[in-house]
């Protein structure tokens, strides 16, 4: 099965590395380009990609409020969100808006392809190391996160609540198997659980229902 790509990024240099790998590879297909935010949600209207690999600095409208756009219509195309860790104050803001992960423009291109794939897939992409990184730097400052009470949770058992916080905290399924001491198959259960109590489209909005309702907090 082809998953279908669009490409965001107002750098072509960014856009040809990735289309070139992509080629290699005959379960992925680049079937547009954009260089602007608004090009990117014209282009998923138009052609009704599986994935947009989406930068957030573009001129004119940036990819959070793309990514919002392409969420908020009638596509099924999910977003998978290309950034400069080092310089980047916004990857809370995509997630919010509906992206379905995260990636880092350093990362291994082999670790590029397969987060496309995840994501085509239905999953989000939460690495570990990478998502405690990220949720470090970016979820804990107060321009990222509204200032606002931590929302309650309810309607979930107390194990559940134990496997939200850790889902928050970035663990893997192994891991939260390994913290709990139950099994990878149980883990598993709980967070499939937990995104249909709480009407969650994927792990990602796992980890920002854990930090909005106060499960997990950062130190200041």
């Amino acid at each position: 099965m082809t998953v279908r790509v669009v490409l965001a990024d107002d750098q072509p240099l960014v856009r040809s590395g990735l289309r070139v790998l992509m080629a290699d590879h005959p379960d992925l297909e680049v079937v547009g380009e954009a260089c602007t935010g608004a090009e990117a949600v014209r282009l998923v209207r138009d052609v009704s990609p599986d994935v947009v690999v989406m930068d957030i600095r573009m001129p004119g409208m940036d990819g959070i409020e793309a990514t919002r756009l392409i969420m908020a219509g009638p596509a099924t195309t999910r977003v998978l969100v290309l950034t400069t860790f080092d310089e980047d104050d916004y990857v809370y803001g995509a997630l919010r808006a509906g992206a379905s992960g995260f990636m880092v423009k350093d990362m291994a291109l082999d670790d590029i392809l397969a987060a496309v794939r995840v994501v085509a897939a239905g999953d989000a992409l939460i690495a570990p190391g990478v998502t405690r990184r990220l949720i470090a730097d970016f979820v804990g400052r107060p321009e990222v996160v509204p200032a606002r009470p931590p929302r309650p949770v309810e309607g979930i058992t107390e194990r559940e609540r134990e496997v939200l916080a850790l889902v928050g905290r970035g663990r893997s399924n192994t891991e939260i198997a390994e913290d709990l001491f139950i099994t990878v198959a149980t883990a598993k259960s709980h967070v499939s659980r937990l995104l249909t109590k709480l009407g969650a489209r994927d792990r990602v909005q796992l980890v920002i229902t854990a930090y909005e309702t106060g499960l997990v907090t950062l130190p200041r």
